[in-house]
């Protein structure tokens, strides 16, 4: 990382919340779960920042609070705020939310990821471009953007 090129030099850091203890129940497929949203952050709490070694929860840019599932309506809305109010790489972190989610859940939930209003001096732009499925098609496309999407998708150990 090029400290040079940062748009956050030295971003706040937050306390992770404890994880989510599984019971058997959560291993039995005969077991009807609905979706809630506590189990959408905890799809999206570990992807990883593009420009810091940390995940999107331990900057706060993804809360439990900012989720919101309408299992009946196959919704999901999912709120982020970035750390600084002119990140250059909102656009990016939504798309690394959205796609894994996509990936992660069936097929038939409509996904909505945009940015908290007011945290963000573009937040209209970027909110149109994650919104736009052929403009996410058409990034997904691109070897390089999906490259940098997977890194943040990567587990970190």
């Amino acid at each position: 990382m090029n400290k040079d090129r940062l748009d956050n030099i030295n971003p706040r850091t937050y306390e992770v919340s404890a994880g989510r203890l599984l019971t058997d129940a959560d291993y039995d497929d005969s077991v009807v779960d609905p979706f809630d949203a506590r189990e959408i952050f905890d799809m999206i709490r570990d992807i990883n920042d593009p420009e810091h070694p940390l995940t999107l929860e331990q900057l706060n840019v993804v809360t439990e609070e900012q989720i919101d599932v309408k299992e009946e309506e196959n919704s999901i809305n999912v709120m982020f705020t970035p750390t600084i109010p002119h990140c250059s790489m909102a656009t990016l972190i939504g798309l690394a939310i959205r796609v894994k989610l996509l990936r992660s859940l069936p097929p038939r939930f409509k996904v909505d990821v945009q940015i908290r209003p007011g945290t963000h001096a573009s937040e209209a732009a970027v909110n149109k471009q994650l919104a736009d499925k052929e403009r996410v098609a058409a990034a997904l496309e691109n070897g390089q953007l999906l490259e940098v999407v997977n890194q943040c998708l990567d587990i970190r150990e």
